[in-house]
């Protein structure tokens, strides 16, 4: 009877402890009920392979978010860290290669830059007085045009031997997920186990009254932002090797990851209060979200939707178990309480995001049929006509052939392209169509897919160092002389242009803006008096060629590497678009095809996208079937004016 009762208890108290470890901590019960949710609504999730890809997904993120901790435990906040991890980056490369400094030393100076950064903005705060937004924000944008001047606006290979920090061990255990574990062991240590740690709780908790006890607070905080540095050096290293290159656009938008990691994991912006742990598991539930839509094919635009509202019912159940703890009154579940202990709240709050979530699955996941062909299409963006039309041109072919498309939005960012066609090799798609935001760092995430015997379609940019089954593309290139010979000719080989360029590292920049330069040549009276990115931006084009004719009134062409910039350019020209200045975009989208025909905008390189979309899929399809696709095909690009716009209406 006594052992009955001691096992009982036992048993008891194990369910307890378990029961006491989710509920005491809300970031942990959110992640565990997304990754239920995820294995009831996904049989690819829960796969050896897939978890992996998870952690290699969320190392960035999460190296990023511990150097945040730091700063947020002490009541600061840090959004330069994305910027600084591109340049920490960009100098080693540069470094290691264009300057021949030894590799070693090229890694010193990478840490170094990143603390550095760190520092200045420790600097600005502490003796300056800037408030620590103000500072960082000062310093993401030094940061990212530091890298942007150092590289040029273009990728740079990265050394092999630091490659290797994005490989795996064995074949199998993936080195990002071992220097995030690392970097998880050092942050906790120095958080529980030294004075620097102390004394960021401290001074979160309390500023005046911690420089009141004795501490130096205006050197703890140096201290504190350099930290963050170092942890935003490593990150940017890992992130270049994973894509064995160094992007100066790299890490864009990855601060603001990195702070709702933090405060998902359970820290306050008020300072006081975070710990190592927490980051982590904050880091893990954006990543399995991340991976989880992809896997349930949720259209990539509601997927920023659902990110959102899991990030706020996540940081809700912890908010919500603060004020639990914080009620005074008997233990949950006591005897006599007259009312629902914390515990059942939580759990009826824990019951609701799992509903929530695997219902948003259902109505977001159209779904297959058992046995139909599944093939994957990463889009470098949908931020853009162009790509909308090539994914339309898709999903019309793909409805056509009886398969099941499923198009991710890499939003122009390198890394999140390569997550995605990691999952796709993960989640047993029989072919995968990549549109690559740079054709150097999708390689190692296509040479996976190689390894997997799935056939790798490119789409409108080749692919580097890895096979594919064909390139489906228009020439860039030479679209770029065409249009530089529509402009001369109706300059009448003389006068003054202006040229918008697209997004800085980009391949379509790149190949589009070495077409007209060489097309350009053969006119010799033509003069390029500015050069200026607007990063294929309508808006941010206005706002350049506005500022342009300010100290170049008297230019008569302007080129736009887009039709989105070409029309910006026209809307700041005003009565002159058409007129006194002509103005040749690129694409060829509908807006672009109106303007043409109004006479507002004198010319466009049309690709016709969706054809191209087309025949990515078809040829996708064939190389799924175990058929051989087409060789290399050419789109054919074309150029719009007016004469023959009528061609191009639909």
């Amino acid at each position: 009877m006594a052992t009955d009762t001691l096992d009982n208890r036992s048993s008891a108290g194990g369910a307890a402890i378990l029961r006491r470890l989710l509920l005491d901590n809300g970031a942990l019960s959110a992640l565990v009920v997304l990754l239920a949710a995820m294995a009831l609504l996904s049989g690819d999730f829960l796969t050896t392979q897939n978890l992996l890809n998870v952690g290699v997904q969320a190392a960035v993120t999460a190296i990023l978010a511990f150097g945040v901790t730091f700063v947020i435990v002490s009541a600061g906040i840090d959004l330069s860290v994305g910027s600084v991890a591109a340049l920490s980056a960009t100098v080693l490369a540069w470094s290691a290669t264009s300057e021949g400094v030894p590799v070693w030393l090229a890694v010193l100076m990478a840490v170094a830059t990143g603390t550095a950064c760190g520092l200045v903005n420790g600097v600005l705060v502490s003796y300056g007085k800037l408030p620590p937004f103000i500072a960082t924000l000062a310093m993401l944008s030094v940061g990212r045009g530091l890298s942007l001047v150092i590289s040029q606006g273009s990728p740079i290979a990265f050394p092999d031997s630091v490659s290797v920090l994005g490989d795996t061990l064995g074949g199998w255990l993936p080195v990002p997920v071992l220097v995030m574990i690392a970097a998880g062991l050092i942050t906790a240590l120095v958080l529980s186990r030294t004075y620097i740690g102390r004394s960021m709780y401290a001074i979160g908790g309390n500023e005046e009254a911690a420089r009141l006890s004795g501490l130096r607070v205006k050197r703890q905080k140096l201290v504190i932002y350099a930290l963050s540095g170092l942890f935003a050096a490593v990150a940017g290293i890992v992130l270049a090797s994973r894509l064995v290159s160094a992007q100066p656009q790299a890490a864009q938008g990855y601060e603001l990851d990195a702070i709702a990691a933090v405060v998902i994991g359970g820290a306050s912006l008020s300072g006081g209060v975070g710990k190592a742990s927490g980051t982590l598991i904050g880091a893990l539930i954006l990543a399995v979200l991340r991976n989880g839509l992809n896997l349930l094919s949720v259209s990539a635009f509601w997927q920023q939707v659902v990110i959102g509202v899991v990030i706020a019912l996540a940081v809700l159940l912890d908010t919500l178990r603060r004020k639990a703890g914080a009620t005074p009154g008997a233990p949950s579940g006591a005897a006599g309480s007259g009312r629902k202990g914390p515990g059942a709240v939580k759990l009826a709050v824990a019951a609701v995001c799992l509903a929530a979530v695997v219902g948003a699955g259902y109505l977001l996941n159209p779904g297959s049929s058992a046995g139909t062909t599944k093939v994957g299409m990463s889009l470098s963006t949908l931020n853009n006509p162009f790509f909308v039309q090539m994914k339309a041109g898709a999903q019309a072919e793909a409805k056509a052939e009886g398969i099941d498309l499923t198009v991710t939005d890499a939003q122009n960012d390198a890394s999140q392209q390569a997550n995605q066609i990691q999952n796709f090799t993960s989640s047993g798609m029989k072919s995968i169509i990549v549109n690559p935001v740079d054709s150097d760092a999708v390689g190692p995430s296509v040479r996976g897919a190689n390894q997997a015997d799935i056939p790798v379609v490119a789409a409108d940019r080749g692919v580097n160092k890895a096979e594919t089954a064909t390139l489906v593309a228009s020439d860039n290139v030479a679209g770029g002389r065409l249009a530089a010979q529509t402009l001369a000719e109706k300059l009448g080989g003389k006068g003054k242009i202006a040229i918008l360029q697209g997004t800085a590292g980009t391949s379509a920049s790149r190949e589009r803006g070495a077409g007209f330069a060489e097309g350009l040549k053969a006119y010799p009276g033509i003069e390029v008096a500015a050069r200026q990115p607007a990063d294929f931006d309508r808006t941010k084009a206005l706002d350049v060629m506005t500022n342009l004719l300010q100290s170049h009134p008297d230019i008569t062409g302007a080129f736009a590497e887009n039709d989105e910039m070409a029309l910006g350019a026209v809307k700041a020209l005003g009565a002159k678009a058409g007129s006194s200045v002509a103005v040749v975009g690129f694409d060829g989208t509908p807006d672009g095809i109106k303007a043409v025909e109004a006479g507002t905008l004198y010319a466009s390189v049309a690709q016709q996208p969706a054809e191209l979309g087309r025949t990515a899929v078809r040829n996708a399809v064939r190389a799924a079937r175990g058929e051989k696709p087409e060789g290399a095909v050419k789109v054919p690009v074309k150029v719009v004016t007016k004469k023959n716009v009528a061609d191009f209406v639909s």
